[in-house]
């Protein structure tokens, strides 16, 4: 496993996240998404690195493999740890999960764990990141598998299942007795819960929305079991390319990425989100940096900078 993941002297930490890459037999377009992402991780020097799902077309190519390498090269290259999370594509056809977590174990920087084999997905871990000055504590990272594709009878997508719940559940609890108090905590996953559509009902909510939700039709109480132990204040997703806004629900703010890949579907100039934590603080400031490079705010440095009047695009 790579080094420990800690706050810079100022108390400052900097996530860059990456989502739906959807490398696959693409050329030219795969080779603009590899070099959207060598550009961002040079200007924007991130402490941390996510890929949020969907790296590959698995049924792109007879052999997978090679376009799953080359979808995390940007972030082996460039020396700064990493980790990713499997999506619904990256492991359909051709190419096992198991194959690609193998991969990422390989690399020196990337600190995805397979996660208990009790449990259902591959790829269920918790990060810490310590402190600046000492070595406790400051941050969680959840990490869950969303997985596929949910039974034919049921249909729609897969939900994170009861038993990861209690798997986190019971991370928290833990975490939570040995500090006394819940530890500011970030959840990253592909597919978004159906909190995420609430959001935009009950809640508040920025950003652009030009599709829909596409949650799982099922609710395993993800989001209820955050709420309750206090930790988790922000979660990350991808999956809906043409969706990248950020909903506030009870004081959790729910948050798509921004679609980096190319080679598939999608209105939305390409980019990465950047996540600006400080130490010993709930408050984040995060923002899109576009292929382009715009840099588009998304006022989310506190939940108190929502306003009711909804700055939502939707069609």
């Amino acid at each position: 496993m790579g080094k420990q993941l800690k706050f810079r002297e100022d108390g400052t930490f900097k996530i860059l996240q990456f989502t739906d890459l959807h490398i696959g037999e693409g050329a030219e377009k795969d080779e603009k998404t590899i070099a959207l992402m060598k550009r961002l991780i040079a200007e924007e020097q991130p402490d941390f690195i996510v890929h949020t799902g969907d790296h590959i077309w698995s049924h792109a190519s007879e052999d997978p493999i090679p376009n799953f390498r080359l979808a995390i090269s940007p972030a082996v290259e460039s020396g700064i740890p990493f980790a990713s999370i499997f999506g619904n594509h990256d492991a359909e056809v051709n190419v096992t999960r198991q194959q690609l977590m193998d991969i990422l174990l390989e690399q020196e920087t990337c600190l995805t764990q397979p996660g208990p084999e009790e449990i259902s997905g591959l790829g269920n871990f918790l990060l810490m990141v310590h402190g600046s000055k000492e070595d406790d504590e400051k941050l969680g990272m959840y990490f869950l598998d969303s997985g596929i594709e949910a039974a034919k009878e049921i249909g729609g997508y897969e939900w994170i299942h009861t038993d990861q719940v209690a798997w986190y559940l019971s991370a928290s609890r833990q975490i939570t007795k040995k500090h006394g108090a819940p530890l500011p905590s970030l959840a990253f996953f592909h597919i978004p819960i159906p909190e995420y559509e609430t959001s935009l009902i009950r809640g508040r909510a920025v950003g652009h929305k030009f599709e829909k939700v596409c949650c799982p039709d099922l609710n395993s109480g993800l989001f209820t079991a955050m709420l309750d132990q206090g930790d988790v204040f922000a979660t990350f997703c991808g999956h809906d390319h043409d969706n990248d806004f950020i909903g506030w629900f009870h004081g959790i703010q729910l948050c798509y990425g921004r679609v980096t890949g190319y080679n598939t579907y999608g209105r939305l100039q390409r980019g990465g989100r950047i996540i600006e934590l400080q130490e010993g603080s709930r408050e984040f400031r995060t923002y899109l940096h576009l292929d382009d490079g715009t840099i588009v705010p998304s006022h989310a440095r506190s939940c108190l900078f929502y306003s009711q009047a909804m700055e939502i695009m939707i069609q």
